[in-house]
């Protein structure tokens, strides 16, 4: 069992952490509004630290699953991050969704300190990470993606290192750009289904045996029919995402003309007042 830190105790964290603490290691969590660590540390167990230095202070390996790039960087190398805590040899997991930039960044900071690091963000949103049934991208040296492997089996059911540090984020871009156009799809299949005359489950019930089958058609179908999107993956998180792939896109020449369009579809449905809804909203533009 190992000694870990968990910075960050968001929709995604707080279980995962939780899973930590129940699959037998010595937890201790930081997150930047205490009373959401008081509230892991009454459910979970374990303790709860003011500062990521001083939850990461003793650990063998610190996790973070925060927001965005700054995020990420204040918790692992701001003025009380993790990394000024860590002692040589141990090991930095990032599960945030970040640009493969930040990661690069990261892994050389913690080079230079004697730490290892990996990239690791999550697919499977917020029921994966609380069944943990999630699965994980990872990029960093083979060494530390073995080391961090029998910890990430207390909340993935994959996890699989592809390549240097950045190549994570990179996996994660592209899950995110293929999760995009099948949202857009879904909701224009489901949208001309109904202006059809149809009964859309009862299409879906057909389609969803055949080559139109996705996770998304059989988890999000019935509530997007219902215009039902007050859970999953928000549309603003969606929208950093895709920022990011985009971007990446820029950097590498990689064409993403779907992806760009489906962000600005999310735009629309952010000034619809979306901003929260889950990503299944797109076909709530189509409705208008």
């Amino acid at each position: 069992m190992a000694r870990v830190a968990f910075l960050g105790l968001g929709v995604m964290g707080f279980p995962m952490a939780g899973h930590l603490a129940r699959g037998g290691h010595e937890v201790t969590v930081y997150n930047r509004t205490a009373g959401r660590a008081a509230s892991w540390v009454a459910a979970a167990g374990g303790r709860s630290a003011p500062t990521p230095a001083a939850a990461a202070r003793g650990a063998d390996i610190v996790f973070a699953c925060v927001g965005r790039d700054d995020d990420v960087r204040q918790v692992a190398t701001g003025p009380d991050g993790a990394f000024g805590a860590m002692a040589p040899g141990a090991l930095f997991v990032d599960h945030t969704t970040t640009s493969a930039t930040l990661a690069r960044e990261l892994d050389a900071a913690a080079r230079a300190l004697g730490l290892g690091f990996v990239d690791a963000p999550v697919s499977g949103g917020q029921a994966g990470a609380e069944k943990g049934q999630l699965t994980i991208m990872c990029g960093g040296a083979e060494a530390d993606f073995a080391s961090a492997a029998p910890v990430f089996a207390c909340y993935a059911k994959m996890a699989r290192r592809l390549g240097p540090a950045g190549a994570g984020q990179l996996a994660k871009m592209t899950n995110q750009i293929c999760i995009a156009g099948l949202v857009q799809a879904l909701a224009e299949g489901l949208a001309f289904a109904q202006a059809a005359g149809l009964d859309g489950k009862a299409v879906v019930d057909v389609i969803s045996k055949g080559a139109a089958q996705s996770w998304q058609m059989e988890n999000r179908h019935a509530t997007m029919l219902e215009g039902e999107f007050d859970f999953g993956f928000a549309v603003e998180w969606m929208r950093k995402d895709l920022g990011i792939a985009l971007d990446e896109a820029r950097r590498n020449g990689a064409q993403l003309p779907v992806t760009a369009l489906v962000d600005q579809f999310y735009a629309e449905v952010e000034k619809m007042g979306g901003r929260r809804w889950d990503t299944s909203s797109l076909i709530a533009r189509l409705k208008e």
